[in-house]
């Protein structure tokens, strides 16, 4: 694999990575397990929210309202794990 492909599949890894983070930091403020309104909870939520917005926002305004349940960074996470196979896939046959 080149350089280039394994770079690009590299930040789509980690970009998984931030997603799972945001749903297991809204969870644990959900359930009361860490306090929302402590500073560097709320500033790391903050900043996982501002990284994965731009992927999550387009993805919440194409699916129904579930009654409060958020699907959208499983759609995401699916989506990121097809894009890695056609990186590794497909990447390869056109360098």
């Amino acid at each position: 694999m080149s350089p280039l492909l394994w770079l690009v599949y590299y930040i789509l890894y980690l970009f998984s990575w931030l997603i799972i983070a945001v749903v297991v930091v809204s969870l644990l403020s959900q359930f009361g397990i860490v306090n929302a309104n402590n500073p560097y909870v709320r500033q790391i939520s903050y900043a996982l929210r501002r990284l994965t917005e731009p992927v999550l926002g387009p993805i919440r305004g194409l699916l129904p309202d579930l009654g409060g349940i958020d699907i959208s960074p499983v759609i995401a996470l699916i989506g990121i794990q097809f894009l890695q196979y056609c990186v590794a896939y497909y990447g390869p046959r056109l360098f």
